[in-house]
């Protein structure tokens, strides 16, 4: 299992965190500018971020994208 994941730059990364470290760096309208998605533009809380991001994996994949362009050049 370890052999999958060794190229992998999320692995070991919640999504929690990956949430915070955007929110923190970019704020909530930046953050809503960037990825056009209601729980950055109005239910503003990682809570509210956090369940919708895990029923939405095309949403996940953009949060994820813009975390590793962000934090891992």
């Amino acid at each position: 299992m370890a052999e999958i994941q060794k190229n992998n730059p999320l692995h070991g990364i919640t999504l929690e965190k990956i949430v915070t470290d955007l929110q923190l760096h970019y704020g909530w309208e930046k953050l809503g500018n960037l990825i056009r998605i209601d729980c950055f533009t109005n239910n503003q809380s990682i809570k509210s971020s956090l369940n919708f991001l895990r029923k939405m994996p095309w949403a996940r994949k953009k949060v994820e994208d813009l975390y590793l362009t962000t934090f891992h050049q």
